[in-house]
């Protein structure tokens, strides 16, 4: 298993018009994040790949995929997380023998499920796959808060390596610090990464990264020196970036900004609005000048 610490860009799909996985645009976005963001890693198979939208069949293409264009160059996290138990076993039996160096799962979702059943639902995974597991915590999607007690029964299975803590309860983030240091955490809100940063995490995860993986870096390795006042400034820039993606589409925007790189990043899956107006295009091409020349 590589290095698991550091910058991991969550990895968007370019899908073709009528929704199709568009296979050479995927590459290309992977050889963008690997070649010019210079990331330590990707996590495939999450938020920002669309993946709730998609099959288990597609899932599948996408890492094998990723796994085919990444090689060994990067390290590789695979989110196999689903509603469906046996679909989140398949997929993670799928990227383990693909070579994956670490499988993900986000807390299983929309049913109010106990804590538990949270916990058989990761255990299930790790008992059939045997890859170690990093827990993906998200509740301002999932509506699943996992307190410090709670991780402690999760961590005391000892394939369960790490969390994306893609929260804004920095409270416990500081708990989960203290009372883990051997365990890997990862910030997973681009626009909270130096805060994240400075009370210790071991890595990022962002959605952003694939276009902002440069300035991402810089701000991780400058808190890490203790250099605050410069690494918030590059969070001010950063986060000024982040406002106007925001406020135009998330996704969209970000893959209208790979294009203007060059990269066939393609369409979003509907229900997704596929594509950019005139109008939102303008703002990509202002953001691209302004953020990323």
């Amino acid at each position: 298993m590589k290095n698991l610490k550091g910058i991991f860009s969550a990895l968007l799909v370019s899908f073709n018009e009528d929704g199709s996985i568009n296979e050479q645009g995927l590459r290309q976005i992977v050889r963008h994040n690997i070649d010019k963001m210079k990331v330590d890693g990707l996590y495939v198979g999450g938020s920002t790949g669309e993946n709730f939208m998609l099959s288990t069949e597609e899932k599948k293409e996408i890492f094998r995929i990723a796994k085919d264009e990444a090689g060994d160059a990067v390290a590789l996290i695979a989110q196999v997380g689903s509603v469906n138990l046996k679909e989140a076993v398949e997929l993670g039996k799928y990227a383990t023998a693909l070579g994956y160096d670490s499988l993900s799962a986000v807390t299983p979702f929309y049913y109010k499920f106990s804590f538990p059943e949270i916990k058989n639902f990761y255990e299930t995974i790790i008992r059939e796959t045997g890859s170690p597991m990093i827990v993906y915590s998200i509740p301002f999607l999932t509506g699943v808060n996992i307190g410090v007690a709670q991780f402690a029964e999760l961590f005391e299975n000892p394939k369960i390596i790490g969390v994306k803590f893609t929260a804004g309860d920095f409270y416990l983030l500081e708990r989960l610090r203290k009372a883990f240091p051997n365990h890997l955490i990862y910030a997973g809100f681009d626009e909270m990464m130096l805060p994240a940063a400075v009370l210790g995490i071991d890595g990022a995860i962002g959605s952003t990264f694939n276009v902002n993986g440069l300035r991402a870096r810089q701000i991780f390795e400058l808190a890490q020196q203790g250099k605050v006042k410069e690494a918030f400034e590059l969070q001010n820039v950063t986060n000024d970036l982040i406002e106007g993606i925001l406020g135009n589409g998330l996704y969209q925007t970000i893959k209208g900004l790979l294009e203007e790189e060059g990269v066939k990043a393609g369409y979003c899956r509907e229900p997704m609005t596929k594509s950019l107006t005139d109008a939102q295009q303008k703002v990509v091409k202002e953001l691209k000048a302004k953020f990323l020349s």
